[in-house]
């Protein structure tokens, strides 16, 4: 499972020119999603995203967490996270998870981040067009992957 996290000062999703989506202070997961992530990744991914101390505190140092903050989220699933560039010039996206096995873990992994910080989260829609906009705030952008844990 591969993650973009943005830390936003705004946000939102539009599919078909309707907002889907929209959230001021707090983080846009992009989540990739391969045939081989479980439960324990979503898990652990969960927790280090809603834990990361990358929010300025009252001396403006990146010390506070998406739950210090009660910060929002909006989660937008987004396969090609998973793009092989190695050959040639268009992207393989070979590793990335057929909708039948990425559905239910992007279900499941919007269900561990709303555990994770008490609150309902926003998404886009698996597999649709989508229009994102944001506004890094710093810019702060962190790349996980669950696989690469060190």
């Amino acid at each position: 499972m591969k993650a973009v996290i943005q830390r936003v000062s705004h946000s939102s999703v539009t599919i078909d020119n309707k907002i889907v989506a929209e959230i001021q202070k707090g983080l846009l997961i992009l989540i990739g999603i391969e045939e081989a992530d479980s439960s324990e990744d979503i898990e652990w991914l969960t927790s280090k995203i809603a834990n990361l101390r990358i929010f300025g505190d009252e001396n403006d140092v990146m010390n506070l967490s998406l739950k210090d903050i009660d910060g929002d989220v909006i989660i937008v699933s987004q396969f090609t996270l998973h793009a092989l560039t190695k050959k040639g010039n268009r992207p393989s996206y070979i590793k990335a998870a057929k909708p039948e096995i990425a559905i239910p873990i992007y279900e499941n992994f919007i269900s561990q981040m709303e555990l994770e910080i008490g609150k309902k989260v926003q998404t886009g829609q698996f597999g649709a067009d989508m229009k994102v906009a944001l506004i890094n705030d710093g810019p702060v952008t962190i790349i996980i992957d669950t696989k690469n844990k060190e």
